[in-house]
């Protein structure tokens, strides 16, 4: 009966993230990017003040919200705790890359499957690479490459409050705004829809997302290592299923390679960028989404995560990094190889000796 609730709370969170996802849309975020991690901490990393790109500046509510969401979820449920301790520079450098990942793509694994279900073909060749680098992380982990075990007592009690903390300080700017805070009035970063619902449905999602433990990349990983009876393989055909029918419902779906918003035809980058979103996000345990939700329950790993995440937000920016619907530069290209050159040396030195 338990394990029958649990799959039934997987099943919720993935038709609220699949609806959501495009009702956003619907409701003022920009189209195909109703939620979108990687962008939410651009645009976030743009807001205070960490880029000069004036197209990407808005402190997004529905970020704000996943953490506060899944802090209070973790409070409710006793579950809330610090801990973490493993390879904290290694977890810094892997948010960073996660963004550039997702730069060159133009999305996080959630606007990959967003875009997917409302039509753009040019996604799949992210659908294959999602898929490969998952599968790739779970070959390193089969042959004992692994970070280090999270543990209670190797954070210092507290550490997992100053996720929710530094959330809680951004929440107050929502509604008290200080003087250095950006918000844009032309670009993809004037889209959006408006404050109550957005931190609404971001505190709810929040919410879920601690309770089921969903997570686009755990899904795929799951599938892989246990086929159909992978309890997140029910959350992931929740969330696509919800996101097809929500873009049919509302005159969304638009199928083709040509056209489509916030994407390029450089398939091979898109393909490696994902590649590289998987990988990583098996080896520090979780997509961007997740990072967010584990630091809200007083993972210190993932704040860490996090804390690379909004380096990546800015950075991407600042040094040109990003895709376009023009393509990707060649400072984008050199960054994936990178984080690959990362991801490899990572391997060799945290691969258990026998």
């Amino acid at each position: 009966m338990r394990h029958d609730r649990y799959v039934m709370t997987i099943v919720l969170s993935g038709l609220l993230l699949g609806f959501f996802g495009v009702m956003l849309s619907v409701w003022g975020n920009p189209e195909n990017s109703g939620i979108c991690v990687s962008c939410f901490i651009e645009n976030s990393a743009g807001a205070l003040g960490l880029h000069n790109n004036s197209r990407l500046q808005y402190l997004r509510p529905e970020l704000i919200g996943f953490v506060l969401g899944a802090f209070a979820s973790a409070l409710v449920r006793r579950e809330f705790r610090s801990r973490g301790g493993s390879a904290p520079l290694f977890r810094f450098a892997s948010g960073f890359f996660l963004i550039v990942g997702c730069a060159v793509f133009i999305g996080c694994p959630i606007k990959l499957f967003l875009r997917f279900t409302a039509g753009d073909l040019t996604s799949l060749s992210g659908v294959a690479g999602l898929a490969i680098g998952v599968w790739a992380g779970l070959k390193g982990l089969s042959h004992g490459v692994e970070l280090g075990r999270v543990s209670p007592s190797a954070a210092p009690a507290g550490s997992g409050l100053l996720s929710p903390a530094f959330f809680i300080m951004l929440l107050s700017f929502l509604f008290v705004a200080p003087p250095f805070l950006i918000a844009s009035e032309k670009g993809s970063s004037a889209q959006h829809a408006s404050l109550l619902v957005s931190l609404g449905v971001g505190l709810s999602l929040g919410f879920f997302a601690q309770r089921s433990r969903f997570c686009i990349t755990g899904s795929v990983r799951d599938i892989l290592l246990m086929g159909r009876r992978a309890p997140l393989l029910w959350g992931g055909i929740a969330f696509l299923g919800a996101a097809l029918v929500t873009n049919l419902a509302t005159g969304r779906f638009n199928p083709g390679f040509s056209g489509q918003p916030g994407a390029h035809q450089e398939y091979l980058w898109s393909f490696l960028g994902m590649v590289l979103v998987g990988w990583l996000s098996v080896l520090i345990g979780g997509c961007p989404f997740r990072q967010l939700v584990k630091s809200g329950e007083g993972d210190s790993d993932a704040t860490l995560a996090v804390a690379g995440m909004f380096a990546g937000g800015a950075l991407v920016q600042g040094w040109n990094l990003a895709a376009t619907s023009a393509g990707v530069p060649t400072g984008g290209k050199i960054a994936v190889i990178a984080g690959f050159t990362l991801l490899l040396g990572g391997s060799l030195l945290f691969r258990a000796r026998e």
